[in-house]
């Protein structure tokens, strides 16, 4: 489990073929790997990826062609990823529950200078729309966030500063494909309410 607050930016530096699926190289300045061992946890752009190898500054993941096809941004060298280890028991959770586990790409239709703020506006997949809710939570490439409008398939979260600063998210333009995660909760609420029906 992660918590969608992101510790570093990070850049993968190599992208190597395995049988059709990646082995990345990913590089990182801030993020402390001290504490990581061979199978931990590293979500990578919201991706839960584990870590294979441990050399420095630097960590490998493999990526499956299923993970590639179901994602966006884990495919091309020199990409910034935003990086976040799993969480501890003891740790604080200052965004929400996020699994890791991409639920859809979306696209980005606006990206606006508020002057305080960024406002983004995303067009998610249509079979995502119903477990998006105004003040509920979304993780966009990894990044814990409120969710600030709604109509149908589209939704609209605003971005601070702090967090354009942070994150990989300043680099988007309408058009960019971002990888999704809804809310756990309504994940479970919708599975929950199928079964009496």
């Amino acid at each position: 489990m992660f918590s969608g607050i992101i510790a570093d930016v990070g850049r993968i530096i190599e992208a190597n073929d395995r049988d059709g699926g990646l082995r990345l190289a990913i590089a990182t300045s801030a993020l402390d790997l001290s504490d990581v061992q061979l199978g931990d946890s590293i979500a990578v752009n919201g991706v839960c990826l584990t870590a294979v190898q441990i050399e420095g500054k630097s960590f490998s993941v493999d990526v499956s062609r299923e993970t590639l096809n179901c994602t966006v941004g884990l495919d091309a060298t020199n990409a910034p990823v935003n990086l976040e280890k799993a969480l501890r028991l003891a740790d604080r959770l200052g965004g929400h529950l996020v699994s890791g586990h991409v639920d859809g790409v979306g696209e980005v239709v606006a990206f606006t200078d508020l002057g305080e703020s960024w406002k983004l506006v995303v067009r998610a997949p249509q079979a995502l729309a119903k477990f998006i809710a105004v003040k509920g939570s979304i993780t966009i490439n990894g990044v814990s966030l409120t969710v600030n409008q709604v109509s149908g398939s589209e939704f609209s979260v605003n971005l601070i500063p702090h967090t354009l600063q942070m994150t990989n998210l300043k680099n988007l333009r309408a058009g960019s494909r971002i990888n999704l995660e809804v809310d756990l909760i309504a994940r479970y609420v919708e599975r929950m309410m199928q079964g009496t029906q």
